[in-house]
């Protein structure tokens, strides 16, 4: 694996630093972290640039609507835009990150034709409707159920968890089509229009005061059959190939701001005095080291998804268990920097904090991940 950049990889970083620099000025303030309405307006507002730009879905298939790009150009976007303060896919990073290229890999051409511009041009935006109340970790135990019914499927459950859905267009729907089969065998995964009848939306307060997260109930919705990505009764399979995305690529952008975070911690440690303090030195030295690692370890990994098709392997799961807790291990950090202030919710560094709680559990928790680890990468045998 070669870590450095080629003469094209370089000149296509420099092409891309010009046009941020003339075009992030007039993109106006982000709206508050609460007015999701607007964020929604914001984050597509940028997508749409992006496509204008040609810098949309760099690394997705061109006849995706992408560019073809190798994963290594876009970590290249990712480390540039992350560097210059460009937003990040906000909250369409489902439609982006998960379901678009799970469509990419897996969908026919039709729904490649339907689903994937809107995603890139900024026109729909996509949610998540995998987990439910029982059925988080040990997610083949869902239990939302569709029934066939000529061309529709006809369905009924309730999911939690799900992020952005009061402002979705689209879900991505995990439903037990077959519950006589085993559980990882009886799974559709379908695309649900979140305007569909039956369809209702609760959103789910977290402890920092946001609704980016809502209870979704399902009462007789109807799908209609071509709305299925796989086969029916494959939804578990290509699942697999949404959390790949999910663990292996779809945090790389927060790494780049974890190593920017990691900076203003120690700029901010130098004005308040608090550099003086050697045990905070060395656990931000040792930071640095922890966060340079993974970035070299995501490399790694897109070089891997670069020979082998495009989808990442077992390595994002490496990334994701110890990317989780060394996020959790900044903001500790950052809650000694700010002494007091760390409680005050009103700052960036607080909210991030709290957030990063979640990060053991969200995506697949840390013991799940440790399992894929066991498993598919040292060969032991499943835990009974």
């Amino acid at each position: 694996m070669d870590l450095t950049y080629t003469r094209e990889e370089r000149d296509f970083g420099e092409r891309l630093r010009e046009w941020l620099a003339k075009t992030l000025p007039d993109l106006g303030p982000r709206p508050d972290l609460m007015d999701w309405p607007g964020r929604r307006a914001y984050d597509t507002a940028w997508q749409r640039r992006l496509y204008d730009a040609g810098y949309a879905g760099l690394h997705w298939p061109a006849d995706a609507g992408g560019r073809g790009a190798t994963p290594t150009q876009h970590l290249i976007f990712l480390e540039e835009t992350e560097r210059a303060g460009a937003p990040y896919v906000g909250a369409n990073f489902v439609g982006l990150l998960h379901a678009g290229p799970t469509v990419a890999a897996e969908g026919t051409a039709e729904q490649r034709a339907r689903w994937l511009p809107p995603v890139l041009r900024g026109d729909e935006v996509w949610c998540q409707g995998f987990s439910e109340p029982g059925a988080g970790s040990d997610l083949a135990s869902l239990r939302t159920r569709a029934v066939r019914d000529g061309d529709h499927y006809v369905v009924n459950g309730s999911k939690t968890w799900t992020s952005h859905a009061e402002v979705a267009d689209w879900c991505e729907l995990l439903v037990r089509t077959d519950p006589e089969a085993p559980k990882h065998r009886g799974i559709t995964w379908l695309a649900m229009p979140m305007d569909a009848p039956g369809v209702t939306v609760r959103p789910l307060r977290t402890l920092a005061g946001s609704a980016e997260f809502a209870e979704m109930f399902l009462d007789d919705v109807r799908i209609p059959v071509h709305n299925r990505v796989g086969e029916e009764n494959d939804g578990w399979r290509v699942t697999m190939v949404t959390l790949s995305f999910e663990r292996g690529t779809a945090f790389v952008g927060e790494v780049v701001a974890c190593r920017r975070t990691l900076g203003e911690l120690a700029a901010a440690a130098r004005a308040t005095g608090r550099w003086e303090d050697q045990t905070l030195r060395r656990g931000l030295g040792r930071l640095n080291a922890e966060f340079t690692a993974l970035w070299r370890l995501t490399q790694w990994n897109v070089t891997e998804a670069e020979r082998t098709g495009g989808v990442p392997g077992a390595g994002g799961s490496v990334f994701k268990l110890r990317y989780s807790q060394a996020r959790q291990e900044l903001y500790d950090a950052a809650a000694e920097v700010l002494g007091p202030d760390s409680l005050d919710l009103s700052h960036d560094w607080t909210l991030d904090r709290l957030s990063s709680l979640s990060y053991t559990i969200a995506a697949g928790t840390s013991q799940i991940q440790q399992n894929i680890v066991a498993e598919r990468i040292l060969g032991l045998p499943k835990g009974r």
